[in-house]
């Protein structure tokens, strides 16, 4: 029995979608689907790990460059199959049906999920500043606990809340996206703005107001590590920055309605990418302006504080108002995008069939929006998101550095197929992009390990990650479609 070929599987990724999105539009979306919570919380914990306010620059830097590569050796692939589903059309063009659907699968299990469930809970987190939210006494909160094997206790009733509240932020996101992708975007053009100023007025209010001093950007801290513990703890930063560059490769999942993709994809990956690196060194530069280093490290909310120092009490206010904003419009913009890779998926699976169909009215994956949705709500529920984003950053660079190799893979697999756009630099910036990603995830899952034996942690979050990633792979045999 031989399964289906690509002729089936087009029918989950092209037809139906129409190509609403323009240059700006996509610009917008990739900036929006970077820039949610990490520059805000942290750049404490680089600052304990680097102990350099210059180290600490340069991973924001280097960080921005790398996915810059990476991003860019994607804009070739998208360019050449402009379709909705992003890596997952990619990989199946590249590796075959087995690893997209892998790919899918631990997109839609941790990568996708879990990073709108806890993006929507810092927002609703924040909001507490300001609303006072509602929970169960600490008595009622411990009285219902789940042990999952390997990640371990869970308390569903914790933060009740914030937990509604959240729930709440995804449904309402899911609705808008599920009737209109026009007013969809319209609404996230509209996020991402507000987003930009609100960061320009933090970055220029705090340099405008003087209470810093340049010393504190250039004096390192006297317990600054060296030798390999300095490497280690350089490597641990860069994951730490790459969380907060996640979500640049969004705007391939909605190839199949960007307006002259050829163009606009690899446009869009590289003006935004680049006014992401600015924003966050710009941001960075703001907070090492009024704070030492030690200082910074000892911050459990670095932008609030520095925050404090520039502007008082109201500083506080203006960015748990701008965290708030942020992180609202970046669950936003997730859920737009990540809802194609399930709908793609459908086209292999007989149990995601459904979520292959299109809203036959409106014209978008709602299906896939919503099975995305109930599942984003049980992580949110479970509390496990916390756990599950903890791993996300391996998995998902294991999946982007396959992308950038599967890139030289079909320069010799489809030699004939036109590339309307070739990734500068090649092949030495796809191969440093490959290096470099072998390279992290050897130190990520060495470090892992090593903590793990040391009793640092209860659990090895890489390898657990790689588990649960496998674990698609029986789920993709056994509900394949065949003929």
């Amino acid at each position: 029995m031989q399964k289906q070929p690509n002729e089936n599987a087009a029918q989950f990724t092209t037809e139906g979608f129409k190509r609403r999105l323009g240059l700006t539009t996509t610009i917008l979306l990739v900036i929006g689907t970077i820039i949610g919570s990490g520059i805000f919380m942290k750049p404490a914990l680089m600052a304990k790990q680097l102990g350099s306010p210059l180290a600490q620059l340069s991973v924001w830097v280097l960080a921005g460059i790398i996915s810059l590569t990476g991003a860019l050796s994607n804009a070739e692939v998208a360019a050449m199959f402009p379709e909705t589903g992003g890596q997952y059309v990619f990989f199946k063009k590249m590796y075959g049906n087995g690893f997209a659907f892998l790919y899918g699968w631990a997109a839609f299990t941790v990568i996708n999920t879990g990073g709108v469930a806890s993006l929507a809970y810092v927002s609703s987190l924040y909001t507490n500043y300001f609303i006072h939210l509602p929970n169960f006494s600490q008595t009622v909160e411990q009285s219902v606990m789940l042990h999952i094997p390997l990640v371990g206790d869970i308390h569903p009733l914790e933060n009740a809340g914030v937990k509604v509240l959240t729930v709440l932020l995804v449904v309402f996101f899911t609705f808008v996206n599920y009737r209109s992708l026009r007013f969809g975007s319209l609404l996230q053009n509209v996020f991402t703005s507000l987003k930009i100023v609100a960061i320009a007025l933090l970055i220029g209010g705090i340099f405008i107001s003087g209470r810093g001093s340049l010393a504190n950007i250039l004096t390192p801290s006297p317990t600054m590590p060296h030798g390999f513990a300095l490497l280690s703890g350089y490597v641990a930063a860069l994951g730490a920055a790459f969380w907060g560059y996640e979500g640049w490769n969004f705007i391939t999942y909605v190839a199949g309605e960007v307006k002259n993709p050829q163009k606009n994809i690899p446009k869009g990956l590289f003006v935004g990418v680049m006014v992401v690196i600015a924003i966050y060194c710009l941001v960075y530069l703001a907070y090492a302006y009024v704070m030492p280093v030690g200082q910074m490290a000892a911050s459990q909310f670095v932008a609030s504080d520095a925050a404090s120092i520039a502007w008082g009490v109201v500083g506080g206010s203006l960015i748990a108002l701008l965290i708030i904003l942020s992180t609202t419009g970046t669950t936003h913009s997730n859920i737009l995008t990540m809802a194609r890779v399930t709908y793609a998926m459908a086209g292999e699976s007989k149990w995601f069939a459904k979520a292959g169909r299109l809203q036959p009215v409106y014209k978008t994956p709602g299906n896939a929006l919503w099975l995305n949705c109930c599942w984003t709500i049980v992580l949110i529920v479970s509390g496990s998101f916390d756990i599950l984003t903890s791993m996300l950053v391996f998995v998902t660079w294991f999946f982007y550095g396959s992308s950038a190799l599967g890139v030289i893979i079909l320069r010799f697999k489809m030699k004939d197929v036109p590339r309307p756009y070739r990734v500068w630099g090649y092949p030495f910036v796809t191969f440093l992009f490959v290096g470099f990603t072998a390279f992290f995830l050897a130190v990520t899952l060495y470090t892992d390990i090593s903590n793990y034996l040391a009793g640092k942690t209860t659990l090895v979050n890489s390898l657990l990650g790689a588990l649960i990633t496998c674990a698609g792979i029986p789920v993709y045999y056994f509900s394949r479609k065949k003929t």
